[in-house]
């Protein structure tokens, strides 16, 4: 087999991007046309299905083969990769038989990154949990740019403060991924308090050079801290609902991000839930199969009034 060379990777980069005329791409490897066809012939030889049109519009151009060659990424896209590849290994997929294909997958990335994208990787991993997959939410996604995850990674990984936003100076304890979104536990220097922010919100991320002591933790479990934080401040709506049984009865049959649950006495207690709607408040209440009382707000009262209704006058005489 040919040697592979520097050069022939380069085209094949080139050609993982888009289509190229012959002469574009020998001017862009500064090469002969003729150099650019023996070397699209080696490309072949290896595997790489190389396809070749002709025309005005023609060129050559990567096509689907029969067998997975090696791929060639840049920085950016590999780290994306290893990063996609080990949340997913950690559960977020629900899918039964990827386990050890994610772990195989993810050995071979990490074994050929150089050092410094491997800290990347390795960072945001290790500062990384995920949160429950048992509650869904109907808001759209809420990207983060992979900047500022790493930087903030970094920074849990080193316990180093962060300046997030250009005058917010935090100490960041640990990212939590749930439901395609990510918050960071942090101790806030500006309001002196803990609190989980939305990533996405950020719009700026700094390292700084303040190692920080470690704080005592909100919460023995902080994907828990995150979930009543979603619970109570997270969602479009909110309710406040009496529930006519004891409290341990009630956390037992919620999720963590639907709602929190404040005991009153030994047969009641009190639930603040939210969601993005009105009407999936009205579905977990129905769900609890429990008798309860609306508190607030108005809307939700008149809501499940109107249900009330629609179902008695469902039912045949």
């Amino acid at each position: 087999m040919a040697a592979t060379t520097p050069r022939v990777l380069r085209l094949l980069a080139l050609l993982q991007d888009r289509s190229y005329t012959g002469r574009e791409l020998a001017d862009r490897l500064e090469i002969t046309e003729r150099t650019v066809r023996n070397d699209i012939s080696r490309l072949r030889e290896l595997g790489y299905p190389v396809h070749a049109e002709r025309g005005a519009v023609g060129g050559y151009r990567l096509g689907r083969g029969a067998t997975m060659p090696p791929l060639l990424l840049d920085d950016d896209e590999a780290v994306a990769v290893a990063l996609s590849i080990a949340v997913a290994a950690d559960g977020s997929l629900a899918v039964s038989d990827l386990g050890d294909q994610l772990t195989r997958a993810l050995r071979k990335i990490e074994q050929i990154l150089p050092k410094r994208l491997q800290r990347k990787v390795s960072a945001l991993h290790d500062a990384t949990e995920i949160g429950p997959a048992t509650t869904g939410s109907r808001e759209p996604d809420a990207p983060v740019a992979a900047g500022i995850l790493t930087t903030l990674a970094d920074a849990v990984r080193r316990t180093t403060a962060v300046t997030v936003d250009d005058d917010i100076e935090l100490e960041p304890y640990r990212l939590i991924n749930w439901q395609r979104r990510w918050y960071l536990v942090a101790y806030s220097m500006k309001s002196h308090a803990w609190e989980a922010i939305p990533a996405a919100r950020i719009t700026s991320a700094t390292a700084g050079h303040r190692v920080f002591a470690p704080r005592r933790l909100p919460d023995d479990d902080l994907v828990a801290f995150v979930m009543r934080h979603i619970a109570t401040t997270g969602w479009r709506v909110h309710a406040r609902v009496t529930v006519l049984a004891p409290a341990e009865t009630v956390i037992a049959r919620i999720n963590p991000a639907v709602g929190v649950v404040e005991p009153v006495d030994d047969h009641s207690c009190v639930l603040h839930t939210g969601a993005d709607a009105m009407e999936t408040i009205a579905i977990y209440l129905s769900m609890l199969m429990m008798d309860f009382r609306v508190d607030g707000p108005p809307e939700l009262v008149a809501h499940l009034r109107t249900l009330a209704r629609r179902y008695t006058e469902s039912i045949a005489p």
